[in-house]
């Protein structure tokens, strides 16, 4: 018998109250009720931020460069895009420019990193360009932040930049004569071959006259035209200026309308010209000026073969002080460019597809209503042809006022922040 079955009890209850804390709990156990030590994990990965700095010579690539002295590649990546707006990176970045890099990563109490970092502010001290710094600075009607020029310029690359690697402008926006209507011009200029290389001369073999057939050319062949003047009895020359059928189907003016004049001299038709000519060579390739959708790509009237990209998302920076500006409420405006006069176009280029700026979508040509190889280029703002040259499309944002104030405020605390570091350039 037991003599102290009170004690007994208490001693049983006891037993079954401490017995689970007798036995680790299974992975099961934790995963669904959980770990007593789950504040002491929490705070051995709690992580915090750093702010590190690097400097150096550039030595090679500026990426090569960075990597070398320290800096994560991938939190470069954006400031290289963002340097490259501002300066050729591969032209006029030169070994022997010095850089410095600011940047912040992420560590866990117990000092491994996490994430890859971001810059906060970076300058380049280069021969070609002087001195050039970028901020990272959020503008306050901005959802994220970016990198800014000390001056208070984007550095982000444009949403629309011209197609073509090499610009030149052989015809501007806006009202001008027809082309087809002007008399040839450049008599005596090298003719260019493919590629920009002038063509060979004709070179004549010694004892032969430079108007002989150069070796290797064609064999010279009789002209189906006969001279009126020279055969006898010839009927009065009626047809000598008459235009040929791809002169009629070019726009000139048939024989017997009020137009036609022959050789007299007549008024230049003027006629608005939606876009600007840029001259290149055959087959040279035409990059897509920014993301975006194509919604046409086919042979169109006097375009030629014919693209239009939709550009989808683009935000136009406002327009210059003292222009018109947008009503608050306004809807963001639809741009569209469009090249026109292709020989071909580039594979996978359809309706609906989607493109990259800079990528190519087509090559040079004389398609259409042209005079010669060049693109003809246009952007269209809400439908409307705006000129090419001057749009906002093309230009980076500009900080002004009580935004310019505020990135000033930044840089002074960037400024400050270097100067109390040691070994900086």
């Amino acid at each position: 018998m037991n003599r102290f079955p009170c004690q007994a009890a208490l001693a049983a209850v006891m037993c079954c109250v401490a017995a689970p804390l007798c036995f680790a709990a299974t992975p099961e156990e934790t995963r669904l009720l959980g770990s007593d030590r789950e504040e002491a994990q929490f705070q051995s990965y709690m992580p915090f931020a750093r702010t590190l700095a690097a400097s150096g010579i550039v030595q090679g690539s500026l990426g090569a460069s960075t990597e070398a002295a320290g800096v994560p590649p991938a939190a470069m990546l954006e400031a290289l895009d963002a340097f490259g707006a501002a300066i050729d990176l591969e032209r006029e970045l030169r070994d022997g420019d010095r850089f410095y890099v600011r940047y912040e990563r992420t560590y866990t109490a117990e000092g491994n990193p996490v994430g890859v970092g971001r810059v906060l502010w970076a300058e380049l001290r280069t021969e070609a360009k002087g001195t050039l710094a970028i901020h990272r600075f959020r503008p306050l009607k901005a959802s994220v932040d970016s990198f800014w020029l000390s001056t208070g310029q984007a550095a982000t690359p444009p949403g629309i930049r011209l197609p073509l690697e090499t610009i030149t402008v052989s015809s501007g926006f806006g009202m001008r004569a027809d082309p087809f209507d002007q008399p040839i011009r450049g008599i005596g200029a090298p003719i260019r071959g493919f590629g920009g290389k002038p063509a060979p001369a004709a070179t004549a073999p010694a004892g032969k006259a430079m108007g002989a057939r150069p070796a290797g050319g064609p064999p010279p062949q009789p002209s189906p035209l006969t001279n009126p003047a020279t055969t006898v009895n010839a009927p009065p020359a009626t047809t000598v200026n008459a235009p040929t059928a791809a002169g009629l189907q070019a726009g000139l003016a048939a024989p017997g309308s009020a137009a036609y004049r022959g050789f007299a001299q007549r008024p230049s038709v003027m006629m608005m010209h939606e876009g600007v000519d840029l001259a290149a060579d055959l087959g040279t390739p035409i990059h897509a000026a920014g993301d975006g959708v194509v919604t046409g790509a086919e042979l169109k009237g006097g375009y030629g073969n014919w693209i239009e990209i939709e550009h989808d998302g683009l935000q136009m920076p406002p327009p210059p002080l003292g222009k018109p500006q947008p009503k608050p409420d306004a809807k963001p405006a639809k741009v569209s460019t469009v090249y026109g006069h292709l020989s071909a176009f580039a594979d996978g280029i359809a309706p609906g597809a989607r493109v990259r700026q800079g990528e190519v979508i087509g090559y040079v040509g004389s398609t259409g209503r042209s005079t010669g190889p060049h693109l003809h280029f246009e952007i269209l703002q809400n439908g409307h042809p705006t000129n090419p040259m001057i749009s906002q499309a093309l230009r980076p944002e500009q900080l002004k006022g009580g935004e310019l104030e505020r990135l000033k405020k930044v840089i002074s605390r960037d400024l400050s922040a270097r100067q109390h570091e040691a070994g900086s350039i």
